[in-house]
């Protein structure tokens, strides 16, 4: 018995200690995107490139009633002319959300706006973003993001994991325009754009969440372009 009970510890310990090394290995890894990602910005204000306020118009927002992912489809869907709801995304999906991922959500633009290629662009310098969302918002194409989003109401206030549309930058005056299946239009400056997409706003994150983005489960600076 004694012999059995030593065996059982000596594999738990080295079963701990593997599990150790690896959060060690992935919060490393996590610790250089984090780093690599959160590069200087500050020269966009000095860019003659970005002197024009760029801006979609004709999105109608759509407050979430089952998913944020599904409704940041429904609102591009009007301008994509493929109009389709939450609930008909719901049912087509055998009511369940397929947009829960980054994948997911990649997977779904693409199966249902066929005319068009939607690319998952994660974990890109703070000059990437800024520069590919400026560049499809000229184009005159809204622009899907993962961000953290803060969920209030008179009962409470939650940080989330969100969905949202980028629908228009003024780099000049420093403001970015988010449609949010919170259901609000929201302006946030360059910074605090930059803050969410990184989800450095996303204030005592649980622990579990930050494993997943360790694990690259869920990624930053995160967009979607639709071509």
């Amino acid at each position: 018995m004694k012999r059995v009970l030593k065996i059982t510890s000596r594999v738990v310990c080295i079963l701990m200690g593997a599990i150790m090394l690896f959060l060690v290995a992935i919060f490393t890894r996590q610790a250089f995107v984090d780093k690599r990602i959160n590069n200087d910005y500050s020269e966009v204000y000095e860019k003659e490139k970005y002197v024009n306020a760029v801006q979609v118009e004709g999105i109608e927002l759509v407050e979430q009633e089952i998913s944020c992912g599904y409704a940041t489809i429904e609102m591009l869907s009007g301008l994509l002319d493929t109009p389709i709801s939450e609930e008909e995304l719901y049912a087509l999906n055998d009511n369940t959300i397929s947009t829960a991922l980054g994948n997911g959500f990649q997977d779904e633009m693409n199966a249902q706006f066929t005319n068009n290629i939607t690319t998952r662009c994660s974990n890109l310098t703070n000059l990437q973003l800024i520069d590919m969302v400026y560049d499809k918002l000229e184009q005159g194409i809204p622009v899907p993001i993962e961000f953290a989003a803060l969920y209030e109401t008179e009962e409470e206030s939650v940080w989330t994991l969100h969905f949202a549309l980028v629908t228009a930058m003024d780099v000049k005056n420093d403001l970015v325009t988010i449609y949010n299946p919170y259901g609000y239009i929201e302006t946030y400056s360059i910074s605090e754009f930059l803050e969410a997409t990184r989800y450095d706003a996303y204030e005592d994150m649980e622990y579990y969440f930050r494993i997943a983005f360790a694990m690259g489960i869920f990624d930053k600076n995160t967009v979607y372009m639709i071509d």
